[in-house]
């Protein structure tokens, strides 16, 4: 079993900047594909941001390209996410989630492990 808290969340002005933690515990966390993805309301949850156990291979969607950063530090458990010029739409509850089988997936259903979650309200 894997426990995630996410932390960082908070209301934020457009352009602006914040960045997400994401603490795990419970399995080695350098074995872990980590992802952070997230969820605005009457909308379904989408990817953001993968990272493979090492944080030699990255991956992010499109719409936050260039803008936010997944990053980790194997030796604190934590998988970060830099979040710079937001925009109104980034707002949403952002999930971290975690996976032990290598790759790093787009589909929410391909990871075993998830947060509480952790809400982003990006203001115009």
């Amino acid at each position: 079993q894997v426990q995630l808290v996410e932390s960082g969340g908070g209301l934020v002005q457009a352009g602006g900047s914040l960045r997400l933690s994401c603490v795990a515990s419970g399995r080695t966390f350098s074995s872990l594909t980590m992802g952070w993805f997230r969820q605005a309301p009457g909308k379904e949850r989408e990817f953001v941001a993968g990272i493979n156990w090492s944080g030699g291979s990255t991956y992010y969607a499109d719409s936050v390209k260039g803008r936010f950063t997944i990053s980790r530090d194997n030796a604190r458990n934590t998988v970060y996410l830099q979040m710079n010029s937001l925009k109104p739409e980034d707002t949403a509850v952002y999930y971290c989630a975690a996976d032990p089988r290598g790759a790093i997936w787009v589909l929410d259903r391909k990871y075993d492990y998830w947060g509480q979650g952790t809400q982003v309200t990006v203001s115009s």
